[in-house]
């Protein structure tokens, strides 16, 4: 175990989220998962949440924050219908030949 997890009680370091990870989210999730992918501290993203500067919508339910997946994804740039592999969603090409059409 290194210094830096010792000192942690041997927890890693925090770190953001895979994007593997990110797309099986549920649909809404607590402040804290979000907080987990956007790499922000607990107390910072609790600030943040509670002055309305998140950096996505949060909606609060009761006392407690929650975040909704498609929301975050937006916030982060990911495509959810990505398979989070990490290689880009193939587009159609203008380019490409038309095969629409039945040619004999």
């Amino acid at each position: 175990m290194t210094e830096q997890t010792a000192a942690q009680g041997g927890r890693s370091p925090a770190r953001g989220m895979q994007i593997s990870e990110l797309l099986a989210l549920p649909v809404a999730f607590s402040l804290e998962v979000s907080n987990r992918a956007l790499q922000l501290g607990r107390t910072k993203g609790f600030a943040l949440a509670k002055r309305g500067e998140y950096p996505c919508r949060v909606m609060k339910v009761g006392r407690t924050y929650r975040v909704s997946r498609a929301d975050l994804l937006r916030t982060l740039g990911v495509d959810p219908s990505s398979d989070g592999a990490g290689g880009a969603t193939p587009t159609p090409s203008e380019n490409a030949p038309d095969t629409t059409s039945y040619h004999q």
